[in-house]
C-alpha cells in the first residue's frame, strides 16, 4: 500500500503507469489528457483540507446487458461495468469517523461507532456509509476512519447507478485501509446490498453491485436470492462502441406502470401456484394459456411470455460474449430489445404524446441498419436507450442523437473489465 504524494500528481503526464491505467478504465473520447486533469484538480481539493499523502481509488458505472425485467421474479441477467467512474483521493485518520467530500456537494460526516439505521438518512449518502460499516463489523471486517474527497463522471438520470458506484467504493477503501485486501467482490456486493436496502431505505437486488464490483460483464442467476449464482466474463469485443442516450422522458407519475409488470408477471405466476415465474415450467405456461386467457390479461401474458424466452436469451448472450461471437451478441441484444417493445411494453408509457424512447430507437435504427444492435436500457417507459455499434458508424450516430436529445444526454462509453479497485501508479 504505497500513498502518493505531490510529486506524484505533478508527474502524472510522464507517469507510464497511469497512462496504462487510463487506457483500461476509460473510453476513448475520455482518455490520458482529460483525466490528468481530473486527477491533478481533485488531488489539489483534498490536500487542501487532509495533507499531502493519499491513495486513490476509482469505481465504475454500469449497465444492464440483457435480463430486461427478469430479476425481480428471480430471472437471469447480464450487467457489465463501463468506462465512467468515480475516484476518491483517501487519507486515513486516527479518529472513529469517515469524512466524504464530493466535489459540488457538502461533506458528509458519519460517526462509525453508531452502526444502526437512521430514518432520517434514508436516501442520504450517511445511510450508505453507516450501511456498509454495518456489514462489515456484523462479518467480521474492521474498520476505521477515513477523509476522502471524490469526483463523479457518473452521469445521473441514465440508470447506471450511481449510488450502487458510491457503496462499493467506500466497500474497497475499508477493505483497502484495515482490512489487508481480503474481501472479495462479491461479498463487497454483498455489503452494499445490505446499505441500500437497510440503510439507505431503497429496496433492490444484487445487479448493480455485483456489475460495479466484479467488472467486466457480470452474469448473475437469482434463483436463490439469497446466495444468486454469479460468474464474471471478460469483454474482449474490439471495433465496438457503446452508446448511451437519456431520452429525457418525465419519470413522474409512472410508478403504477413499473410496478404493473412484476405484478403481472406474478399474477401469471399465481395460476400455476407460485409467487414468481422462475419456478413456473415455460412449456406448461405455453399449453395452458388457452385456459388462462379468460383470468389474466393479454399484456399479463404477453409479459410472461417476455420473461420466459428473456432468460434463454441471456444464456444465449453469455455464451456469445465468452465466445467472443460478435453477430450472436448483436442477434441476442435485438431479440431482446423487441421483445422488451413488444411483449414487456416498456418503451413507452400509456398516454405518452413525446415518445422520446420510441424516437431514439427508431433514429438509430434508420442510422445503423442492420449493423450493431440498439434496445431500451433497463427499467424503460422514461428512460434511456443503448446501442451498440461498429466504430465506423459511432460518430455520424452520436453527432444525429445530440442534435435531438441534447449534447448533455448522448454519452459514449466502454466496457471495463475491472471493478471498483485501487488504482496504483
Amino acid at each position: 500500500m504505497k500513498f502518493l504524494s505531490k510529486q506524484d500528481f505533478d508527474n502524472l503526464g510522464s507517469n507510464v503507469n497511469f497512462a496504462k491505467e487510463c487506457s483500461a478504465l476509460y473510453a476513448k473520447n475520455n482518455g490520458f489528457e482529460y483525466q490528468i486533469k481530473r486527477y491533478q484538480d481533485l488531488y489539489k481539493i483534498h490536500s487542501e483540507f487532509s495533507g499531502e499523502n493519499v491513495l486513490l481509488f476509482s469505481s465504475p458505472g454500469r449497465i444492464e446487458v440483457c435480463g430486461n425485467h427478469t430479476d425481480h421474479n428471480n430471472g437471469k441477467v447480464l450487467c457489465a461495468s463501463i468506462s465512467v467512474d468515480t475516484i476518491a483521493m483517501v487519507t486515513p485518520v486516527i479518529e472513529d469517523v469517515i469524512t466524504i467530500a464530493s466535489v459540488g456537494y457538502p461533506p458528509l460526516v458519519v460517526d462509525i461507532n453508531d452502526l444502526e439505521p437512521k430514518t432520517a438518512e434514508y436516501g442520504k449518502s450517511e445511510g450508505l456509509v453507516r450501511g456498509v460499516c454495518a456489514y462489515f463489523k456484523q462479518n467480521g471486517y474492521k474498520i476505521g476512519g477515513f477523509y476522502a474527497t471524490t469526483s463523479s463522471d457518473v452521469f445521473k438520470g441514465a440508470g447506471v447507478s450511481s449510488s450502487a458506484c458510491f457503496e462499493v467504493l467506500v466497500c474497497e477503501i475499508l477493505n483497502i485501509l484495515y482490512n489487508d485486501g481480503k474481501m472479495d467482490a462479491l461479498t463487497k456486493a454483498y455489503a452494499s446490498h445490505l446499505a441500500e436496502s437497510e440503510f439507505f431505505g431503497k429496496p433492490c437486488g444484487l445487479m448493480d453491485q455485483s456489475a460495479i464490483a466484479l467488472g467486466g460483464v457480470s452474469y448473475i442467476d437469482f434463483k436463490d436470492t439469497k446466495a444468486p449464482e454469479v460468474e464474471s466474463i471478460p469483454w474482449k469485443f474490439e471495433n465496438v462502441d457503446i452508446v448511451l442516450v437519456n431520452c429525457g422522458g418525465d419519470h413522474c407519475g409512472l410508478t403504477d406502470q413499473y410496478a404493473s409488470i412484476r405484478t403481472e408477471m406474478e399474477t401469471v405466476a399465481s395460476i400455476f401456484g407460485q409467487k414468481v415465474l422462475r419456478f413456473v415450467k415455460k412449456d406448461k405456461f405455453l399449453s395452458t394459456i388457452p385456459i388462462i386467457q379468460s383470468d389474466v390479461s393479454g399484456r399479463a401474458i404477453l409479459r410472461a411470455m417476455h420473461y420466459f424466452n428473456e432468460n434463454e436469451r441471456v444464456e444465449k448472450c453469455a455464451d456469445a460474449i465468452k465466445n467472443v461471437d460478435i453477430d450472436k451478441y448483436y442477434d441476442m441484444i435485438n431479440a431482446s430489445g423487441d421483445s422488451s417493445y413488444k411483449l414487456l411494453q416498456n418503451v413507452y408509457p400509456e398516454g405518452d404524446r413525446d415518445m422520446r424512447i420510441p424516437i431514439a430507437l427508431a433514429l438509430s435504427n434508420n442510422i445503423c441498419g442492420d449493423k450493431g444492435a440498439i434496445r431500451v436500457h433497463g427499467g424503460g417507459f422514461a428512460g434511456t436507450m443503448i446501442a451498440y455499434v461498429p466504430s465506423d458508424l459511432t460518430s455520424e450516430l452520436v453527432k444525429k442523437l445530440k442534435a435531438v436529445f441534447g449534447t448533455d444526454n448522448v454519452f459514449q462509453i466502454s466496457i471495463r473489465n475491472s471493478g471498483t479497485r485501487m488504482i496504483e501508479i
